[in-house]
């Protein structure tokens, strides 16, 4: 499941709802509400440190005036968790027990299995 995108300041733990992007050749630094997607160049803030936020001596800071809302889940991420919580509630199977000559027994054709979007593919021998 994708987690919500955090404030890119340092050991921030806070949501980000703005994004700050920094037009260098104009000297200005612009904190506007959160973009759809996280681009390269640019930083997700929370709040306080959007609203915080300084430029160098020199650098003009355009803020955007409105509330900063944190984004509502996208259908990516109710279906990653609806996905996630069938995975938690299938049951496991038992393992079959070691031979106990050899503790690290390998079948002739070992199972592989699949997690989410992941599949387990077993050592080569």
């Amino acid at each position: 499941m994708r987690s919500p995108r955090r404030c890119s300041r340092n050991a921030c733990p806070r949501q980000a709802v703005a994004t700050l992007t920094y037009v260098y050749n104009e000297s200005t630094a612009v904190v506007g509400p959160l973009a759809a997607f996280a681009e390269p160049h640019t930083y997700d803030l929370c709040e306080q440190h959007a609203r915080s936020l300084t430029a160098p001596r020199g650098w003009d800071v355009v803020r955007h005036e409105g509330e900063f809302e944190p984004p509502p889940p996208t259908t990516d991420d109710l279906v990653a968790l609806a996905e996630a919580v069938r995975e938690a509630a299938r049951p496991v199977a038992p393992r079959p027990p070691q031979d106990a000559q050899d503790p690290h027994p390998h079948p002739q054709n070992p199972p592989t299995g699949r997690r989410g979007h992941l599949r387990v593919i077993p050592p080569n021998h």
